[in-house]
């Protein structure tokens, strides 16, 4: 089983993923790593020109580094198992960039001065690809190195069509894919799950008020409370499914042993699931998102 990290100390994340690429590409350049995170660190906490420090009330940059642990734990499991398809080292970084990059979104630009990023929930997807296709460009990636990453966040909205993305090849699917289920699972699976879902729902009160054609055909809640009782509905309903077909059920790689071991992250957030269960209060009496 795979233990927990401190996903608040931006340095125990790295060095994990540090530790990870060098297993996969022992030639490689492992300070990829540390500047793309570095990159990610001046994104969030407003150190970067034209842009606000991030004030979204769930996605935060932590939110952002325990979906990188995922994903670069798939990556590196994916590797060790010797799994097709075979995965490039510019892939693998790429993927680490998408990961990084999917949830700019949510960031204000430095004139903005309403409300917080949690207005963008239901466009921020757009507004992350548009993010990263500013800042590549700007650091000499190429155009399609550019495509590749706008196609691996393309696959963190839940309701994107993922026939209708045009990857350039298996390798950079498998990454797309990748990142999405590592989107899910790192936040699913995390220690305060719960006690942040309020959070959200505030979120998607906000964007639901400030982009409501966007919005259309949302999952509404009536309170935070009543997000929180339908999670489980929400995993076994919409994750799951997703995960193993949409996302063709990657995230086994990292069952210990594999491939029919246990997964921590899904015991985890079947635990947040019992624990809604059993614990969930009625809801409160709130008014409906509208």
């Amino acid at each position: 089983m795979r233990q927990s990290l401190d996903t608040k100390r931006i340095s125990v994340v790295e060095a994990e993923t540090r530790a990870a690429y060098a297993a996969m590409f022992p030639s490689g350049n492992v300070d990829f790593v540390s500047t793309a995170i570095g990159w990610a660190t001046t994104w969030f906490n407003g150190s970067y020109a034209g842009y606000r420090a991030i004030d979204a009330y769930y996605h935060d940059l932590e939110h952002t580094l325990r979906g990188l642990l995922c994903i670069i734990r798939i990556f590196h499991s994916h590797h060790r198992l010797k799994l097709e398809p075979i995965l490039q080292q510019r892939t693998v970084e790429l993927g680490i960039l998408a990961m990084l990059m999917h949830d700019t979104g949510y960031l204000k630009k430095q004139e903005d001065t309403s409300g917080t990023g949690g207005k963008y929930t239901f466009i921020h997807v757009v507004r992350s690809i548009a993010f990263a296709k500013e800042f590549l460009s700007s650091h000499g990636f190429s155009a399609q190195e550019i495509l590749s990453v706008e196609n691996m966040i393309r696959c963190t909205w839940i309701n994107t069509d993922l026939s209708q993305i045009s990857f350039e090849n298996q390798s950079e699917e498998f990454a797309g894919l990748a990142l999405g289920s590592a989107d899910l699972l790192g936040q699913m699976a995390a220690p305060d799950y719960i006690d942040k879902l309020p959070d959200l729902y505030l979120e998607f009160v906000e964007g639901i008020h400030h982009t409501p054609d966007a919005a259309r055909g949302a999952h509404l809640y009536t309170s935070a409370n009543d997000l929180i009782q339908r999670t489980p509905e929400f995993w076994t309903d919409t994750v799951l499914p997703k995960l193993n077909h949409d996302f063709k059920g990657l995230y086994r790689v990292l069952n210990e042993p594999y491939p029919n071991g246990r997964n921590v992250y899904i015991d985890r957030i079947n635990g947040h699931v019992a624990k809604i269960r059993g614990l969930c209060p009625a809801p409160e009496d709130h008014q409906p998102l509208s």
